[in-house]
């Protein structure tokens, strides 16, 4: 027995309640189980209870064995002289106030369904892939898309609040923490700590002064990573070289902190080179690119915003110096996607909440509309099941492997909360 379980059978009163009595021999009727607590103090708060001829309101506590609440030391917490009722699966132990009077304790052990019992224990030994792979199909199609849909808001949430510090980082600063995010997303998985240590390393007033031309943009990004080092023989190199040198100097940047780039396992098309040169195109289109993102509402708007490419020294170049077939370097709706994604759906969600304006459906409208992402993990779950082909889906479901199936948070899964009814 596990005392995580404990806290799903009380939460949903998966127990028999008929004749319920205390330890003392007193009856028990539980009017409301109260508010889960996931961080210090009682397990749960508010609980509203009839012990006897009494209403008690205050606070729960549930241990697998009534001792447990010595081997946590609550006795010498005075936060627990509030709990109402001691929830045990198995009564070992008196347990008293600071004042010395008894509290109440409910032991439940014989009055649970040995099904649920036999169901949960199936669910927490399973080996396989995630604990319900072999039941994951016969979970109803309604319930697993409004369990996804919770699953990305609770995944751009978790995501925004990586920006809210951010942006009290940085006095506040929409744009500023909006650069910062989408030079991150340029990155993709390889680079993106790369690219927001070189984001980091310049201050932002640098990048609004020298923002209007996407050379100076280019030359700063470059001359960061070292990349305007090398020697080679090419005018536009050349040319970069001599602005990085004059805009480092004026502004006394420094290359402290900067993260070496990666190039391996990366297609031509996702070297850091091209990836920097389209973002410069972008911060060089527009000057108030937040207002302009945080006002978008369908797709189309923000492929409008995205749609650019490199200057024309990227037609025929990967790398400085290296002449390849020309080729024209515009971000594709792929991409862009991604950005999304990545980048805007967690400030536009951050933003809004800010200001008292945010709007569930307008954050998963977009994401309705955006493909279904395939990797290692969503095409396993496809496998498994059909899923609705959208971000929402896919999202959801790297939320649901990475924090639930992974860390066996299976009773705290309305997929498990299904499957074991």
């Amino acid at each position: 027995m596990q005392e995580e379980f404990l806290h799903y059978i009380w939460k949903y009163k998966r127990f028999n309640q008929l004749n319920l009595v205390t330890e003392s021999g007193q009856s028990l009727n539980i009017l409301s189980p109260g508010q889960h607590n996931h961080d210090s103090g009682p397990d749960f708060f508010n609980a509203k209870i009839i012990i006897g001829d009494q209403v008690w309101a205050g606070n729960i506590e549930i241990h697998v064995k009534s001792s447990d609440w010595f081997k946590h030391n609550h006795q010498f917490d005075l936060a627990y002289d509030s709990v109402i009722l001691h929830v045990v699966w198995d009564n070992d132990a008196d347990v008293k106030r600071n004042n010395g009077a008894l509290i109440e304790t409910v032991q439940l052990k014989n009055n649970v369904d040995n099904q649920l019992l036999t169901q949960y224990k199936g669910l927490m030994n399973s080996r396989s892939w995630i604990n319900c792979e072999k039941d994951f199909k016969e979970v109803d199609s309604f319930v697993l898309e409004n369990w996804l849909e919770r699953l990305y808001i609770e995944r751009v949430d978790q995501k925004s609040r990586s920006l809210d510090k951010l942006l009290n980082q940085n006095q506040n600063n929409w744009e500023h923490v909006l650069f910062i995010s989408l030079f991150r997303s340029f990155g993709l998985k390889i680079n993106a700590d790369a690219f927001e240590s070189c984001a980091r390393s310049i201050d932002f007033s640098v990048i609004q002064k020298t923002r209007s031309d996407p050379k100076d943009l280019e030359s700063l990004f470059f001359g960061q990573f070292g990349l305007l080092d090398q020697n080679v023989k090419d005018t536009y190199f050349l040319e970069l070289k001599e602005r990085y040198n004059y805009l480092s100097h004026k502004f006394k940047i420094l290359r402290t902190g900067v993260i070496p780039l990666k190039w391996s396992r990366l297609r031509p098309g996702n070297f850091p080179t091209i990836r920097i040169a389209q973002f410069s195109q972008v911060l060089s289109k527009k000057s108030n690119l937040f207002s302009i993102l945080m006002s978008s509402k369908i797709l189309e708007d923000f492929y409008t915003v995205f749609d650019v490419s490199t200057s024309s020294y990227w037609d025929n170049h990967y790398n400085f110096g290296t002449a390849s077939n020309a080729s024209n370097k515009r971000l594709t709706p792929e991409f862009v996607n991604l950005l999304i994604i990545n980048a805007i759906s967690p400030i536009k969600f951050l933003y809004f909440k800010s200001i008292g304006q945010l709007n569930f459906n307008d954050v998963l409208s977009i994401l309705a509309e955006i493909p279904f992402e395939r990797n290692s993990v969503t095409s396993r779950f496809k496998k498994l099941k059909p899923l609705p082909e959208n971000a929402i889906s896919s999202q959801g479901l790297l939320q649901l492997k990475g924090q639930y199936c992974d860390n066996n948070a299976c009773l705290s899964c309305a997929i498990a909360h299904h499957l074991i009814l």
